[in-house]
């Protein structure tokens, strides 16, 4: 079985296929596994760590919602967020109809990330602080709609971990094979996950 870890860049399409019918890069541009499948998604315009396998069972483990399987996210928002609208967050927001589950919200320092190209947007009178969001579904791109349903915008969005896997040991645009370390990990944290379930 083979399951690595990527850092995808901004603007990357989550997909195998050559460039699309407007020129724009997929995963192919960047990994050279074919066996591997995506472990969950990330949006276009999100950046940040992928898993992929060819594992059907850990793909499955990974990204069914009944595992409440946890995935960090960076968001930077804009303006600087009251504790009732972080407050509403941690409960739970309406998405779509839908109702978000708990998650784990915290401030946080700007992360150490290369400067996005091309970069947010800048409004002289508006910061643009930095939260952490760790969540344990995956819904439709879930961060930005959860932070605009509060008023406050994803301008940039980052996962920086699935479980207890991270980027550590990747460059922006590479990738590698999860250490037998890392997989022990990732087994661990999913037969945690499982406890949930039943």
């Amino acid at each position: 079985m083979t399951t690595i870890k990527f850092w995808k860049p901004y603007q990357v399409l989550t997909h195998f296929e050559g460039h699309d019918d407007e020129g724009r890069e997929t995963l192919s541009n960047y990994i050279d596994v074919a066996s591997v499948r995506v472990a969950g998604r990330l949006d276009y315009d999100s950046e940040g760590l992928m898993i992929l396998t060819d594992d059907g069972n850990l793909n499955h483990m990974l990204t069914h919602p009944k595992y409440f399987h946890p995935r960090t996210y960076w968001a930077q928002i804009e303006d600087i967020p009251n504790e009732a609208a972080l407050e509403k967050l941690r409960q739970g927001v309406v998405i779509k109809g839908y109702q978000t589950r708990p998650a784990r919200i915290e401030r946080m320092d700007e992360p150490d990330l290369p400067p996005r190209n091309p970069p947010i947007r800048h409004r002289e009178n508006i910061p643009a602080p930095w939260i952490s969001l760790t969540l344990t579904e995956g819904k439709n791109r879930q961060v930005r709609r959860m932070t605009a349903a509060v008023g406050y915008p994803t301008l940039r969005l980052h996962r920086a971990s699935i479980g207890p896997i991270t980027l550590d040991g990747l460059e922006l645009g590479t990738w590698k094979h999860l250490s037998e370390k890392e997989m022990k990990m990732l087994r661990k944290s999913i037969q945690h996950a499982q406890r949930f379930t039943r």
